[in-house]
């Protein structure tokens, strides 16, 4: 259960999805069976939508950030950036296409990203969006996506890569909702062992995204962004 919630935080961009069991899988399923109206995974208030990329890292950092807010023709860039950082809000198909919540419209995912991950993990999300946006199925993303992969279209992994989400407005998925704030770092192999993650006490945890072909070690803060207490971590 541990590993498939840090799954879902991948990713996206998040972010992959953590169940309740077996019967909550099946009402997840049955609930978003395909993409909702696009109105419905749109912030209707710009000005909100950029406070809430930003909230995802402190503001020494996300004030200098570039922001990208969701229009109705993808991603525009909002505001220019000074320091390298990107700052979005992802939406559901974040997530990997076999995940139950990929089309729910609820889902705010607000990262920040270094300039290494910008350039060369962020762009898969933003090329999912534009599939998504030209209404191509899940499987037809999936497919998309490999082949961009496999061809190069999308920029191998730079080391360094990583991003902020340390939202306390962040909205999930319907179990979890707001999770714990941390920062990811994103690998091409696996680097469970060289970091300890997942080991007792360790404040590092792993967790694969193989459709985008990263590991993501998730690494965990006290407090969020706007530097209040977190709960702790159970």
């Amino acid at each position: 259960m541990r590993k498939n919630q840090f799954r879902f935080i991948a990713l996206a961009f998040a972010l992959q999805m953590v169940f309740w069991g077996a019967g909550r899988q099946v009402q997840a399923q049955a609930s978003y069976p395909a993409m909702a109206p696009l109105d419905r995974y749109l912030i209707s208030d710009p000005q909100a939508e950029i406070a809430l990329a930003r909230s995802a890292a402190p503001a020494s950092i996300s004030g200098g950030a570039e922001v990208m807010v969701l229009g109705h023709e993808g991603y525009k860039t909002a505001v220019k950036g000074t320091n390298g950082f990107l700052c979005l809000v992802e939406r559901s198909w974040g997530q990997s296409t076999d995940e139950a919540e990929f089309w729910n419209p609820k889902m705010r995912a607000p990262h920040c990203f270094n300039a290494l991950a910008a350039r060369s993990f962020a762009p898969i999300y933003l090329m999912k969006t534009r599939l998504v946006l030209a209404g191509k199925s899940k499987a037809e993303i999936a497919r998309a996506i490999a082949t961009a992969l496999d061809t190069k279209q999308i920029p191998p992994l730079e080391p360094g890569a990583m991003a902020y989400m340390m939202s306390k407005q962040q909205y999930l998925n319907d179990g979890v909702t707001c999770w714990h704030p941390h920062a990811m770092f994103f690998y091409s192999g696996d680097m469970t062992k060289a970091w300890a993650a997942d080991d007792p006490n360790s404040p590092v945890m792993v967790g694969p995204d193989p459709q985008e072909r990263v590991t993501i070690l998730f690494v965990m803060a006290d407090k969020w962004s706007d530097g209040s207490t977190a709960p702790p971590m159970p």
